[in-house]
């Protein structure tokens, strides 16, 4: 094997034939091999009384000259503190980390048992909160009041990653203590299963007993009047988007969610029986009634050929990707840019609720399955019965005046 020595540079590196090595004239036994395919970076040392060649890595990202040359002088340091760099290799294999954690929750958990928008929201939230902050622990090592400076980290929106300008607005990017809570839940839910697979103690999860931030659950519904402008901008948008345009009226006009509408396909429409049979939503199968509304939307627009999605998206066989643009233009047209698609479903059940529909009918129209998620329009429903109440004490009111011709009582919702 040839051999010479020379200051370990990239140049240096790239004129490397296979089978010589190049050692270091900065750093005494840095070294790096040319192998059949890869060039290594190396470390020859005497440890605790034995010569190790210790391997730091192959030449390219992330191991330049000068970081594999910092490499080799930090493991000189360990071995001179009375370490063993092998060794403590050999451990932490043995030893996995949150990014391993990450790894393994992902393949052999969410992919497997969660519905793939939940797990693409994991996903988002692992690579922009969890490795940035915490991929580098040991899973046994992590600490309570660790899991309580990442919560803190993510409220305040701070990430070891880089955001590129594509993923602004993403999920899990800006942080938040809804953001922080996600990522808190998520956390727990891995820690649960290291302990199933043997790599923490049981009953030993850090997230146990660190608080969830208080939220603030945002409601906004549309009045009368800004459905109205809402109306004429998407008939303005009319030509500059129509499958955007039809999906924001279907989610009007159903309170579906907007996967619901993006994803459905025409052979889930039965227009003769007015429904939907959406056969995968957030809470499983479930049938969305169609009022006449909705299927004047739906029946002025045309199926795509060979698309089977009823919301097209520009290429061929896809739906709709990204509603938010045309959203956020529409929005601000109508003067409305603080709605969020999701508002319109709240819309929905609002006028639902102040129509006089009772909570658990509200609840099986947006496909709820736990009734404290529906006990949010609670409020609304009042409205139909203090306009009865009204009515009703004017009436006795007229009456006790001698007047024949007062209010008349209106009939109370069934």
């Amino acid at each position: 094997m040839a051999t010479k020595k020379a200051r370990i540079t990239k140049r240096a590196v790239d004129a490397l034939k296979p089978g010589s090595i190049l050692w270091d004239t900065d750093v005494k036994g840095f070294g790096v091999r040319c192998q059949r395919r890869d060039k290594v970076y190396f470390l020859k040392a005497t440890v605790r009384g034995k010569q190790r060649w210790l391997t730091i890595g192959p030449h390219g990202s992330p191991w330049t000259p000068e970081k594999a040359r910092k490499e080799a002088k930090r493991k000189h340091g360990a071995i001179a503190d009375g370490g063993d760099p092998a060794a403590d290799r050999e451990a932490a294999r043995h030893n996995p980390t949150v990014a391993d954690l990450c790894e393994r929750y992902y393949e052999d958990y969410a992919k497997e048992h969660k519905k793939p928008s939940s797990a693409a929201t994991d996903s988002a939230n692992i690579e922009n909160h969890v490795i940035p902050l915490l991929g580098k622990s040991f899973v046994a090592d992590l600490t309570q009041a660790e899991i309580d400076r990442f919560k803190k980290a993510v409220k305040n929106g701070k990430t070891a990653r880089p955001r590129t300008e594509a993923q602004q607005g993403g999920p899990g990017v800006t942080g938040g203590p809804g953001v922080a809570n996600r990522c808190l839940a998520l956390l727990s839910k891995m820690f649960n299963l290291a302990e199933r697979w043997g790599w923490r103690p049981g009953g030993t999860n850090p997230c146990r007993h660190v608080d969830k931030y208080k939220e603030n659950k945002r409601e906004r519904f549309l009045s009368d009047k800004e459905l109205a402008k809402l109306a004429d901008a998407l008939n303005k948008a009319e030509s500059e988007n129509p499958y955007a345009v039809a999906a924001i009226r279907i989610l009007i006009f159903t309170g579906a969610r907007l996967g619901e509408i993006r994803n459905l396909e025409w052979a889930h429409v039965d227009m003769e029986q007015a429904k939907l049979a959406l056969p995968d939503s957030k809470t499983g199968a479930k049938v969305l009634f169609l009022s006449a509304p909705a299927l004047d939307v739906l029946a002025n627009l045309p199926p795509m050929k060979n698309n089977p999605y009823v919301i097209c998206g520009k290429k061929d066989g896809s739906h709709l990707v990204n509603i938010q643009k045309p959203w956020g233009r529409i929005r601000k047209r109508a003067g409305l840019e603080d709605v969020r698609l999701h508002d319109l479903r709240h819309s929905f059940a609002s006028v639902a609720a102040s129509g006089g529909l009772s909570l658990p009918m509200i609840g099986k129209l947006l496909g709820h399955t736990q009734a404290a998620t529906t006990a949010r329009y609670a409020h609304l429903a009042d409205d139909p019965l203090r306009a009865a109440n009204e009515a009703i004490g004017q009436r006795i009111a007229a009456a006790m005046k001698g007047d024949t011709n007062g209010a008349e009582i209106i009939s109370l919702p069934k």
